[in-house]
Parts: C-alpha cells; sequence; structure tokens
C-alpha cells in the first residue's frame, strides 16, 4: 500500500516536497515513481528512482527542478519540487514495479498511491 502526502497550494516559483510512505518490508526491491495528472490530460511520468536510491531518471519538463529521493530505512520516497510553475498543477501519484531498470511507462508499475494535489497558482 502506498500513501502519498504533501500536496497544496503554493505560488509560482515556490517549492513542496511530496512523501509517499509505503507499507511492506520489500521496499528496497522496488523502483519507485512519481507521476502526475493534470485535468484534462493523460497521466504523465514525472521521475523514477531505482530500489537502492542510486540512479533516477526525470521526465524532460521537471529536470533540474524536482528531485526525487528514497529513505528504504523510513519505506519513503519524496519528491522535492523547486521553482514550481502554473503548468506543474496536477494530482501527484506515487508507484512501485517490480521490474529492474529506471521505468517510465505507466502500465510497468504495479502498485498506485491514492494521489496528492498540487497547485501552483501564477
Amino acid at each position: 500500500q502506498l500513501q502519498a502526502s504533501g500536496g497544496g497550494l503554493v505560488q509560482t516559483g515556490g517549492s513542496l516536497r511530496l512523501s509517499c510512505a509505503a507499507s511492506g518490508r520489500t521496499f528496497s526491491s522496488y523502483g519507485m515513481g512519481w507521476f502526475r495528472q493534470a485535468p484534462g490530460k493523460e497521466r504523465a511520468f514525472v521521475a523514477t528512482i531505482n530500489g537502492s536510491g542510486g540512479t533516477t531518471l526525470y521526465g524532460d519538463s521537471v529536470k533540474g527542478r524536482f528531485t526525487i529521493s528514497r529513505d528504504n530505512a523510513k519505506n519513503t520516497v519524496y519528491l522535492q519540487m523547486n521553482s514550481l510553475k502554473p503548468e506543474d498543477t496536477a494530482v501527484y501519484y506515487c508507484a512501485a514495479t517490480s521490474r529492474a531498470g529506471l521505468i517510465a511507462v505507466r502500465f510497468m508499475y504495479d502498485f498506485w498511491g491514492q494521489g496528492t494535489l498540487v497547485t501552483v497558482s501564477s
């Protein structure tokens, strides 16, 4: 089970940190990802991190502004979002995949959290 939190309302240029807490004892066996879905749009890849936390991959629109990290001792993955823009407004979902490598394709994820809403005002 995945529980996302940390969303909210922020002004353009501001920052937020999302958290996703996972239950279970095999958290480090899963790659973790963040996706987002804006109103009327498809769910889109944001970032992913491998099980050990050693490698990451980002979507083009967030490179240099967002940072994904994980704390396997706490079974938690984070998404630090800086320099936020109105186009970052979306529901953000965390997800877990048992597949090896850095996965940017949503259907390759096995488990999903409930989503947390991020709204960036202009």
